[in-house]
């Protein structure tokens, strides 16, 4: 009952940024003033409500323990690449095709007899959609899907692999699960609302994923999952050159693998995570941006904040846009 609360106390917060921003907003309209320029604010895990042309290399490092407090640590990278169609809309908006690809290393506690190991995962590719509604909000819609060649699958898989991909979705706060998920081709389409401007950044999101099975029965008995994420990303500019930004994410399995429908220990039908910290912005060129970031984040339920597994994750995100 307490992660609970705790998930509750949390969205307040969040809910409680989101009322500041719109009370900023209010007032500067209220007094006549010019709006100030509106940068961006990028999310931690959410997807950027923008299309353009980018190279995103985002890599997560998670310490974790085992019921005897032995200690685990995951490594798991992604690489992103976009590219904005000209022509296709104006400054941020337009239709921006992207790939992106996944890795994971595992160092397991000794409790863990696979012995942990490392794997390249499913890519992803698709595209992003945005859109400029005017009155400082903006949409972006997305649709993409996983090529299932990662390693770790099949009939008979390596031990070590699986617990490494088992790993790396946890270390990712089970919102990137279709990268991992090695046996499965992934439909995935989703969704995002923000609204930019006075410094502030607040960003909602939505997330389908429809799995099916495509090798590996053996291995894996269910045919097809249905998963869910969702989020909530506040931020703001302190300087240009600074900004802070807090996500707030959800995941839940609507059509669960076979172990979290059986309620197999240290399974869970739904997770809740936060992440917040500062991001630096700076100029390379002429139209070209790098946005360093770095995020700690924190799981609100269990069994990402229980005893066990008890993580512990650093984000640090590398954006470069042009």
């Amino acid at each position: 009952m307490p992660f609970r609360h705790r998930r509750i106390e949390v969205a307040c917060a969040v809910a409680s940024m989101i009322a500041i921003a719109g009370l900023f907003a209010s007032e500067a309209r209220a007094d006549g003033d010019a709006p100030p320029p509106a940068p961006y604010s990028l999310p931690w895990q959410l997807r950027p409500a923008a299309a353009g042309t980018a190279v995103r290399a985002d890599t997560i490092f998670a310490k974790y323990e085992d019921k005897f407090a032995n200690g685990g640590f995951t490594v798991a990278p992604t690489l992103l690449a976009s590219y904005k169609i000209p022509g296709t809309g104006e400054k941020w908006a337009g239709l921006a095709p992207l790939v992106r690809l996944a890795m994971v290393n595992d160092s397991p506690p000794k409790s863990i007899a696979a012995g942990g190991g490392f794997a390249f995962v499913n890519p992803l590719v698709g595209g992003t959609y945005a859109l400029d509604l005017g009155a400082g909000m903006r949409a972006s819609l997305f649709l993409g899907a996983t090529i299932p060649i990662g390693m770790g699958g099949g009939d008979h898989p390596d031990a070590g692999l699986v617990d490494a991909r088992s790993a790396g979705q946890w270390a990712r706060s089970q919102m990137d699960d279709s990268l991992f998920a090695v046996d499965d081709f992934a439909l995935i389409p989703g969704v995002d609302f923000a609204w930019v401007g006075y410094g502030f950044t607040v960003q909602g999101e939505a997330t389908l994923f429809q799995l099916w099975r495509v090798r590996g029965a053996v291995a894996q008995h269910e045919a097809t999952k249905t998963n869910l994420t969702a989020g909530i990303h506040a931020g703001y500019f302190v300087i240009p050159e600074l900004s802070f930004g807090v996500d707030l994410r959800y995941q839940r399995w609507l059509n669960a693998p076979i172990p979290v429908d059986q309620n197999k220990p240290l399974t869970s039908v739904d997770t809740s995570t936060i992440a917040v910290g500062p991001r630096l912005h700076f100029k390379l060129g002429p139209g070209a941006a790098i946005h360093p970031g770095l995020a700690y984040a924190r799981g609100l339920d269990k069994p990402m904040a229980g005893a066990t597994w008890n993580y512990h994750v650093v984000q640090l995100d590398i954006p470069v846009t042009f």
